[in-house]
């Protein structure tokens, strides 16, 4: 009895070698993503709602810019004292930008990183594609960060530039301090996303508990004594604010009475732990999640 001799074991094994040779890796995933993600968000809808609300500080760094220029006396005093333009532009990087601009960013690019493409039910799309489903977030949230800097970074400068000079105040001497507020702007939007891009991936409605979060829990722990506020971005936040505040008010002695400011080092790794874990996770439950489309 002859026995033919069998080619179906090589060619399995050479059309596995092929299929691992033509599946790129993680990283070359994800630039790949990137890449196709980059120019869709930029020109999309939610974009150009975004930029118009960071042109906000913009048109209100003009108004002080003119206003105080006509009329010096009219620049914000405290017990008597002019404020300088540095502190005013302290205060609108806090109140302004990491308080409200920095988490809308987050909230709303962050939690539609997956949930947009199961609106539109293209996800079947990007999963098809010989790529771990990670790779996708990950992308996806690399475009994100590209994004939102350029939304945030040229109102920010444009802001400087009105804000600073205010009161005789000097560009070139505030610049350390502005490298540091693009720093925290910077760890806010990576942050913020990271955590946002975790609940887009687990919860069915992420833009009403993002915005939950961003505005209820985030401001609102600030107040409780303890370790809760831990938990939150904005603790590891003001760590890296390079201004010093006025603390003439009563709401900044109430605050003050329960912040309990971490140091820089602290910050910068709280911010990393938190943003790397949030995206660990985030990827996690994209790769394990079952995606049903809504017919």
């Amino acid at each position: 009895m002859t026995s033919t001799p069998s080619t179906a074991r090589p060619e399995r094994a050479s059309h596995v070698d092929a299929s691992r040779r033509a599946q790129p890796s993680f990283w070359t995933a994800s630039f790949r993503v990137f890449d196709l993600s980059l120019g869709q968000m930029l020109w999309s809808r939610r974009s150009v709602f975004l930029a118009i609300m960071v042109v906000g500080p913009v048109l209100l760094a003009v108004i002080l810019h003119f206003v105080t220029g006509l009329a010096p006396g009219n620049v914000p005093r405290i017990n008597g004292a002019r404020i300088s333009g540095a502190t005013i532009f302290g205060f609108m990087i806090w109140w302004l930008y990491i308080y409200v601009i920095v988490p809308v960013l987050g909230v709303f690019y962050g939690t539609s990183l997956i949930a947009d493409e199961v609106d539109d039910k293209t996800i079947t799309y990007l999963f098809v594609r010989p790529i771990p489903r990670a790779a996708v977030l990950v992308g996806k949230y690399l475009s994100y960060l590209v994004c939102t800097t350029l939304l945030i970074l040229p109102s920010v400068m444009v802001v400087y530039f009105l804000i600073v000079p205010i009161n005789g105040g000097q560009i070139g001497a505030q610049f350390p301090s502005l490298l540091a507020d693009l720093g925290m702007l910077f760890g806010g939007l990576a942050s913020y996303g990271a955590v946002f891009a975790l609940v887009g991936a687990r919860m069915k409605r992420p833009l009403v508990v993002g915005l939950i979060y961003a505005f209820g829990w985030e401001k609102g722990v600030q107040f409780f004594p303890g370790y809760l506020r831990r938990a939150t971005v904005q603790y590891y936040l003001q760590g890296l604010v390079p201004h010093t505040m006025p603390q003439d008010s009563a709401v900044s002695l109430l605050l003050d009475f329960f912040r309990e400011i971490p140091t820089v080092a602290t910050s910068i790794v709280g911010l990393a732990v938190i943003c790397g874990l949030a995206l660990w996770l985030a990827g996690r439950a994209v790769e394990r999640r079952e995606y049903v489309l809504e017919q």
